[in-house]
């Protein structure tokens, strides 16, 4: 792909930097001489990279001894063989966004982590504490263990970030030291970027590596717009293609941690969605392929009561256009939970306004969690009663019912055999297994041979076991 003169990429720059702090697009000037052609980011940097911090994750790993347990080894060794543990270091960044510490990161900086530690650009280094953690959006907020005033840096509306906008990223790549990279805003609402629940990115060509992970992505404002957290690389190095999570998911976040949530709820809408394709669209009388499409509709849902019908297509959120499902859903969750949103919705070359409520999850069903134990292939599941709330912790579906396996205890008979968190078990010998109670009746015969029905990623999948 041809890039742009050097000329016109220095003008940019110039551009953003004798701009008023807010200013449209139409007042947007080239720039006007060869001094403004050299003008700086270092005014901005200074201003603003003191809350830009290193985090040092720490984790003891322990390793099996392989002669654990063999009586030949013990014999002449002793009995006592103990694992092996070692330490596991990872470096990532963050970003200050209060006075009193509370730092914003990736939750996979800190992942499994015993240890966490805050190192400012000064050089200093803090003991911190995890507020609140969320591995599905991939966030996660840290307070660091000191009684002082940090510099900040203000959270902007991303929101109004366009295609073509300015960015700088600062983060620690690969560890050498606060690093600063300066680039565009290459596209927006990008999904299918991570496993996760985000499906809403902001694109940019700001140069990001492995380290600059909770690192900012910042406007020519000087305000946070997004948390840079992902790269599309073939080598593990930037190939100019980074993703940010947008500043207002990190809002709602932090608000959730600042009111002392220990989870972060999402809105629970009562249906199903899928993208809208070239067919549906033609089938539909859609100018374009955007939107989401109303799979199916939970009765007595939100959805239901807003008067969401299958077949429609979600175009708008609050008037800002819906690209995708994943869209659909930063939307609603920005929109925050408690409010109502209001959707553009057509059918038939029909467009309707209705209203969202929009709140959490219900627990329908009580979850009755159970550990189950003894001589059978589910020994070491633990499983649970679904509802839409625990459905939606599990990222399925939220119609599903039945029995999930919430959790698989490590090396049991269960984990060995590969059954995983989120497998719905269906049916144990035929009979059909609508509960928890249910199930701990079934494993207390001892047949000799399992016939188990389960449901995975939408599979029905039979496994025999003896």
């Amino acid at each position: 792909m041809p890039s742009l003169p050097k000329s016109i990429s220095c003008a940019a720059m110039a551009l953003a930097l004798m701009l008023p702090l807010s200013v449209s697009a139409q007042d947007k000037v080239a720039p006007r001489s060869q001094a403004e052609m050299q003008m700086s980011f270092a005014p901005l940097v200074k201003q603003t990279a003191g809350a830009v911090v290193n985090v040092y994750a720490e984790r003891v790993v322990q390793r099996l001894n392989p002669f654990a347990g063999d009586p030949f080894f013990e014999q002449f060794f002793g009995q006592r063989m103990p694992n092996r543990s070692e330490k596991q270091s990872s470096l990532g960044s963050g970003v200050i966004v209060s006075h009193n510490g509370l730092v914003m990161t990736n939750n996979h900086v800190i992942q499994g982590a015993d240890d966490i530690k805050i190192a400012l650009p000064d050089g200093r280094e803090f003991p911190c504490e995890v507020i609140l953690k969320d591995e599905s959006i991939d966030l996660a907020v840290l307070r660091i263990k000191a009684k002082e005033e940090f510099p900040v840096l203000a959270i902007g509306n991303s929101d109004a970030v366009e295609v073509g906008d300015l960015v700088l990223a600062i983060g620690n790549p690969f560890g050498v030291g606060q690093t600063v990279t300066s680039g565009i805003v290459s596209a927006l609402a990008r999904n299918q970027v991570t496993e996760g629940d985000v499906g809403f990115f902001i694109q940019t060509d700001a140069s990001i590596n492995p380290g600059n992970s909770g690192g900012a992505l910042m406007n020519m404002n000087g305000e946070l717009i997004g948390i840079n957290t992902a790269i599309f690389s073939r080598g593990g190095g930037s190939n100019g293609i980074g993703f940010a999570i947008p500043a207002n998911l990190v809002k709602v976040f932090l608000k959730a941690a600042e009111e002392g949530k220990k989870t972060f709820e999402r809105p629970y809408v009562g249906a199903t969605f899928q993208p809208v394709t070239s067919e549906v669209a033609e089938a539909l009388g859609l100018k374009t392929a955007r939107g989401a499409l109303v799979v199916n509709v939970t009765e007595g849902g939100p959805a239901d009561k807003a008067g969401l019908k299958p077949g429609e297509v979600v175009t708008a959120v609050n008037g800002v256009a819906v690209e995708h499902p994943d869209a659909l859903w930063y939307r609603l969750t920005t929109a925050g939970l408690g409010n109502s949103a209001a959707l553009t919705v057509q059918q038939a070359g029909t467009t309707n306004k209705l209203t969202l409520r929009l709140g959490a999850a219900p627990e329908t069903t009580p979850r009755d969690e159970r550990l189950i134990e003894g001589r059978n292939p589910f020994a070491g599941l633990r499983v649970a009663n679904l509802s839409p709330r625990l459905a939606t912790e599990l990222r399925l579906p939220a119609d599903k019912t039945g029995v999930v396996v919430s959790e698989v205890v490590r090396n049991s008979p269960a984990g060995r055999l590969g059954f995983q968190a989120g497998d719905i078990i269906v049916a144990v010998n035929g009979d059909p297994v609508p509960s928890t109670k249910a199930m701990a009746v079934l494993v207390e015969d001892n047949p000799g041979f399992w016939r188990v029905e389960i449901e995975r990623d939408g599979q029905r999948i039979r496994q025999f076991f003896r």
